[in-house]
């Protein structure tokens, strides 16, 4: 399980050509189920035990799902047009009920073993920083913003209590703050 202060330590992927390289680290050296696991998460910000929980048939055909959320109990729909092919292939390929199977039965495959395949992909391509299950929200919050601006969206979205809690789970510094700071002139 979890901790909080595993949560902490994990970092978002600020950086898109380290995103791209651990996607296709995933892809060729974990698996294609990781790859999709780790592609849902970055472009959902799901929590890893509500993207455990997916099945198939779940997606099957769908471009939008409306989960519960396992923490917040409240329902959440997502939007999946953006990466609807490659799911689809994916599924089409998956012979088992579960969007992410087990080689050990038919069961999902564990918290534990999500987070080992991060950190052997995020090795392969010499990503340092705090990588784990939680890196796929924390990325989908980051990037999110970055395009966006939008904290009051996100925070929703990530359903947190106030923005200054979405800014810094997100790992938007002070310095970054500064840096665009800097930039700003009317």
């Amino acid at each position: 399980m979890t901790t909080t202060n595993q949560i902490k330590d994990v970092q978002p992927i600020r950086d898109k050509e380290l995103l791209d390289d651990m996607k296709q680290s995933l892809k060729r050296w974990c698996g294609q189920r990781d790859y999709i696991l780790f592609l849902i998460g970055i472009n959902t910000g799901l929590r890893i035990g509500d993207l455990l929980k997916l099945k198939g048939n779940d997606l099957y055909k769908k471009r939008r799902i409306i989960i519960k959320e396992g923490k917040t109990d409240k329902p959440r729909t997502l939007n999946l047009s953006n990466i609807y092919d490659e799911i689809q292939d994916y599924i089409q390929q998956n012979e088992s009920v579960w969007m992410f199977p087990s080689r050990k039965g038919d069961k999902p495959i564990t918290t534990t073993q999500a987070y080992r395949q991060f950190n052997k992909a995020a090795d392969m391509c010499d990503i340092d920083e705090g990588i784990g299950t939680h890196t796929m929200r924390k990325t989908f919050g980051y990037w999110f913003y970055k395009q966006t601006k939008d904290v009051a969206k996100l925070q929703t979205i990530l359903n947190h209590s106030h923005p200054n809690i979405t800014l810094k789970y997100i790992g938007i510094t002070d310095e970054e703050i500064e840096k665009e700071l800097n930039n700003f002139v009317l």
